[in-house]
């Protein structure tokens, strides 16, 4: 499994993914799901990959060779839709040569992508690509992607990133969202491909791969841990059961009613109502004149 994210902002692109592909206790497999297809002053676009690794690396090669008909490929069409339709067709073509060998073998047809960046004057553009080579487009509405094991680093993507959002703060926001994925998944892991791309630019404007040892992913792996718990712990504990006139941190009133749904006992663990008697020592029973 993998995981990458990227953005679409007013001032650019930003692009993370980490390089995971095996995690088990004897098997760990790194490659990188980032590719960078870039003719300096005429476009600059970003691939990035999840799911089954043979069908992403065949796919990125067919985009990488191929032209159609027409002789349009991704290195010569002249939108970021016309560059996602490439990928889709590719998609579309290792479908029909290898999902039939695939399936005989029990194994599913499993990709998602995610294209972004800029083709000439053309403003930048974000689309995601799935299985079955259809792709939707990011918009301001909702400005990024995420494929791959995508649920452990979304909240805080939500809750940060919009249009408006610098290229530094959302690269530190797709750091902490990868962070968390870290942490929670053994399937996402080191080392990671950031790329930032600043509008207008055509070319790669940033870009960095990160490893355990970088000084900034472990500032924030270890500040933002740190501060998550302060905040936590500056948040008021509840109040249960509280007066009527109490007004803060109510979570229960006294005047509230909920009860919880409760499973009816069923007979035969009623037992039949009879007390049961305490134990007795030994002492206890010889005092009590029982004989043995």
């Amino acid at each position: 499994m993998t995981y990458c994210i990227g953005m679409r902002l007013n001032e650019g692109l930003v692009f993370l993914s980490d390089s995971r592909t095996n995690a088990g206790v004897d098997q760990v497999g790194t490659f990188r799901k980032m590719s960078v297809f870039e003719n300096p002053g005429d476009r600059m676009l970003v691939l990035m990959t999840a799911g089954n690794l043979s069908i992403s690396q065949a796919i990125r090669q067919i985009v990488s060779e191929q032209v159609d008909s027409d002789g349009r490929g991704i290195w010569n069409v002249t939108s970021m839709y016309d560059a996602a339709r490439i990928v889709g067709d590719a998609v579309r073509t290792v479908h029909q040569r290898e999902a039939k060998a695939l399936a005989e073998c029990g194994i599913d047809f499993n990709v998602s992508m995610i294209l972004g960046g800029q083709i000439g004057s053309e403003r930048c553009r974000l689309f995601q690509i799935y299985s079955a080579g259809n792709f939707i487009e990011s918009h301001d509405e909702n400005t990024y992607f995420q494929i791959g094991e995508a649920k452990y680093g979304k909240p805080i993507v939500d809750r940060v990133i919009n249009p408006a959002t610098g290229l530094d703060e959302a690269a530190k926001c797709a750091l902490i969202s990868m962070d968390s994925t870290l942490r929670s998944n053994i399937s996402v892991g080191l080392p990671l491909d950031l790329l930032v791309y600043e509008t207008e630019r055509l070319a790669v404007t940033r870009f960095v791969t990160i490893d355990e040892k970088n000084q900034y992913f472990r500032m924030i792996r270890d500040t933002w841990g740190q501060q998550l718990k302060q905040v936590f712990e500056g948040i008021d504990d509840p109040v249960w059961n509280a007066a009527p006139e109490t007004t803060s941190n109510v979570l229960s009133s006294s005047n509230m009613h909920s009860k919880p749904v409760r499973v009816a006992i069923p007979d035969h663990a009623r037992g039949d109502g009879r007390a049961v008697a305490p134990l007795q020592s030994l002492a206890q029973q010889f005092d009590s004149g029982e004989q043995h």
